[in-house]
């Protein structure tokens, strides 16, 4: 007796993928993002590569007008005063190396003593044990909330009777030892660190001193460039603070001079072409510094936030 099989063959049809409207909608939205942060630093550079009379002709041209680098000569000083008005810029110039020497010293003075001694701080806080420790970091970070704008005038008062109006100490001397954000966030990452290896260094007969400087600030390299990073930021762009207390060149940070800058308007206008080459040229080093650090930035605000 024969068997017969049949088999039956059945075809697979393509499975259809359906579109992701979602994901298709969050780049569109990222992309609009995007553009509209980006506009404003090319409209910048737009600005400061195009004359001060092109612009005036024609303001609203997405492209330079009349294409030139003098607006980067006159912020550097590398034009004369004729040339300068005669390219519609001020005969006053703008000493931009000086005021650029003055804004990495404060930068640079407020960066290193805040991490140092925020860092100290941050360690007391987290490790050392001692009575109304949580009262008194609970006090400090009160702080935090206090506007900047509210200390303004005590710290006006303070620097002057110090003697310190017009120096560059006196315009790094407010922010210069901590802040609370500072101590907050070095605090945290702090606590994440294992005592164990704290105790191992004690049986090994390092001190908290030692221990401090040779196995706490090692492990937290990472966060404290973090935060270096944010705080020259943050210095680098401040205005207010050295407007009220700066008076003359020897002391005068970039950001003022820009200001300046801007009030030395010849007849014809506002040095719109000038101004603009020097505020991209003042931006400059933070986007580059950002740039380097940003993946850096983001990881290390991340992993403090969890404890």
């Amino acid at each position: 007796m024969a068997t017969v099989t049949t088999t039956t063959s059945t075809t697979l049809r393509p499975v259809r993928r359906r579109f992701p409207f979602g994901r298709a909608a969050a780049w569109t939205v990222m992309g609009l993002i995007i553009l509209i942060t980006l506009l404003p630093f090319y409209w910048i550079l737009r600005t400061a590569l195009s004359t001060n009379a092109g612009l005036s002709a024609d303001p609203t041209n997405p492209l330079p007008v009349d294409l030139t680098t003098s607006g980067f000569q006159r912020a550097l000083g590398m034009q004369s005063a004729e040339e300068a008005v005669k390219q519609g810029g001020a005969g006053g110039g703008l000493d931009f190396w000086r005021y650029l020497l003055n804004s990495v010293l404060v930068s640079t003075l407020i960066t290193g003593c805040q991490i140092f001694f925020s860092a100290m701080a941050a360690y007391a806080f987290s490790r050392l044990r001692w009575r109304g420790r949580d009262k008194v970091f609970g006090l400090f970070l009160a702080g935090m909330m206090v506007p900047a704008i509210f200390t303004l005038l005590p710290n006006f008062v303070l620097i002057k009777q110090l003697h310190l109006i017009d120096t560059l100490l006196g315009i790094a001397l407010p922010t210069m030892f901590m802040t609370p954000f500072a101590v907050f966030f070095l605090r945290q990452f702090f606590m994440n660190i294992p005592q164990e290896v704290e105790e191992a260094a004690l049986l090994d007969g390092a001190g908290k001193i030692k221990i401090f400087f040779r196995v706490v600030l090692p492990m937290a390299s990472t966060p404290i460039i973090t935060l270096g990073v944010l705080t020259y930021i943050t210095s680098w762009n401040d205005y207010f603070w050295p407007l009220m207390v700066s008076y003359s060149d020897s002391s005068r940070v970039l950001t003022v001079a820009l200001a300046v800058f801007r009030a030395q308007t010849p007849a014809t206008g506002v040095d719109w072409s000038g101004l603009m080459a020097a505020t991209l040229i003042a931006a400059l080093p933070m986007l580059v510094l950002f740039a380097c650090f940003a993946r850096r930035i983001v990881s290390s605000i991340g992993f403090t936030g969890i404890k």
